[in-house]
């Protein structure tokens, strides 16, 4: 049995309202608790039982795999990330100790959701070792820790005192973790230098990296990278969302104010796709 951290399909599974699914949350039954952990987080069910219930599951020992997985607390982490709910932060901080790194990897995305600038701390432990201890599990289809996302949590709160810890991750084997780091470097410096490293990641004969990419470069707002994510060989809906990323980086400057030409720019690239 191999662990993956795709959550397994629960659309065709029955409706609930908001009440059922909290009540099922506490219910004995692991699938009842597993799908309601999704539910309520994919329908940002924002009520105060929801949060504590949610919180509660992310200590969840029932739901467990025969290889250490914790599927429930997997859930409970997406969901509270979605939630925006900052009491979820401690509970989210200690998930980054949990032996699953699957809990580890949705805690430290729901971090970077929540803005959790208190994880910087045990985020940034993370990552101790460099990248000589980054290798790949045996007998596992990840690494030892979720740099991707622990990397892009640090860029995304501003934790600059993380930069001589994060730099270095640009020479990781893998290329996701790559673009991670030149993604977090390019928030934390501002220095185009990191932009552009993306920007000639776009040149990748992989569909998926290049996906990536434009995901990395739509959330940090590099608009320099407009021309060459609107050329990218890309479909045509990851380019307009990178490319709403550009704009919605831009425009926050030019409240009371009329568009720059960069914005109309990128405004017209987004015309030419549709």
């Amino acid at each position: 049995m191999i662990e993956t951290s795709a959550e397994e399909s629960v659309e065709n599974a029955p409706s609930l309202t908001a009440d059922e699914a909290i009540a099922n949350l506490r219910s004995p039954d692991l699938g009842l608790r597993y799908y309601a952990a999704w539910w309520l987080g994919k329908f940002r069910v924002q009520l105060p039982d929801a949060v504590e219930a949610l919180i509660a599951a992310l200590e969840d020992e029932a739901d467990k795999t025969e290889l250490g997985g914790y599927p429930l607390r997997r859930n409970a982490a997406r969901a509270l990330g979605k939630l925006g709910n900052t009491k979820a932060v401690p509970g989210l901080i200690q998930c980054l100790e949990c032996s699953d790194f699957y809990v580890r990897e949705a805690a430290a995305q729901s971090l970077e959701m929540l803005q959790a600038r208190s994880a910087k701390p045990a985020l940034m432990q993370l990552l101790d070792g460099g990248v000589a201890a980054g290798v790949q599990v045996p007998g596992r289809p990840h690494l030892t820790q979720p740099y991707e996302a622990v990397i892009e949590a640090l860029g995304a709160i501003g934790a600059t005192e993380a930069i001589p810890l994060i730099q270095p991750f640009l020479e990781h084997p893998v290329p996701r973790v790559q673009c991670a780091t030149a993604r977090a470097m390019y928030q934390l410096t501002h220095n185009r230098v990191y932009g552009e490293y993306l920007v000639k990641k776009l040149d990748s004969s992989d569909l998926k990296l290049r996906r990536v990419v434009l995901s990395d470069l739509g959330a940090i707002g590099y608009l320099a990278a407009a021309k060459a994510i609107a050329l990218a060989a890309v479909e045509n809906s990851f380019k307009l969302i990178a490319l709403k990323g550009l704009l919605e980086n831009q425009l926050p400057m030019e409240l009371d104010k009329s568009l720059s030409d960069d914005a109309i720019r990128v405004i017209n690239l987004m015309d030419s796709l549709l």
